[in-house]
């Protein structure tokens, strides 16, 4: 019997483990991927109006040769895609992909600080979760930004962009060199 306990035991956190990371990463079942992680599955977009357990924060802050960008609650800047879509809004980030640009969600409403909130929503993933988006663009964070108002994340391969309050993408180059594809092993930086 002390056997089947521990088996038994270990399944469960297994299972809860699955789960957290699943939900972590933005991954799971992410549609047809191509090569490069990204998938062209899409979503349907949804007001932002939801209630529910945790509320987004999307702010402004000033950011290097940037300007003002949009960051998280915590300070992070915020990033389009340009393989995405904003009319319709269609996200195209999965699997590998959001490992590395892991979108920016929630799980009930959005508050903002410095945005219009007019030009806020939510589009619904494949895997269920809700991504934040702004102007119609799917909002993301870029894991290599390590500390608040870092922008690594931007001009990555020429398609990733730090976003305006209005949801338009900044082409300034960050203050320091992003890195690209060259030096993270694969596309997008991943």
């Amino acid at each position: 019997m002390l056997t089947i306990r521990h088996v038994t035991g270990y399944a469960a956190t297994g299972a809860a483990v699955l789960a957290l990371t699943l939900s972590g990463c933005g991954g799971g079942s992410g549609g047809g991927s191509g090569g490069d992680g990204s998938s062209s599955g899409g979503g349907s977009a949804t007001s932002s109006g939801s209630t529910g357990p945790a509320t987004a924060t999307l702010t402004t802050a000033e950011v290097g040769k940037l300007g003002t960008v949009v960051t998280d609650s915590k300070g992070y800047v915020l990033y389009r895609f340009d393989a995405d879509s904003a009319n319709p809004t269609r996200v195209s980030c999965y699997d590998t992909c959001a490992k590395v640009w892991p979108p920016a969600t929630t799980q009930g409403g959005v508050t903002t600080n410095g945005i219009d909130k007019s030009l806020v929503s939510t589009v619904k993933r494949t895997d269920g979760s809700t991504q934040l988006t702004l102007a119609g663009w799917p909002l993301y964070r870029y894991a290599k930004d390590d500390e608040p108002k870092e922008a690594y994340g931007q001009g990555v391969d020429g398609t990733w962009f730090a976003v305006t309050p209005t949801g338009a993408k900044i082409t300034t180059p960050a203050s320091s060199p992003a890195p690209t594809s060259t030096s993270t092993g694969g596309i997008g930086g991943y």
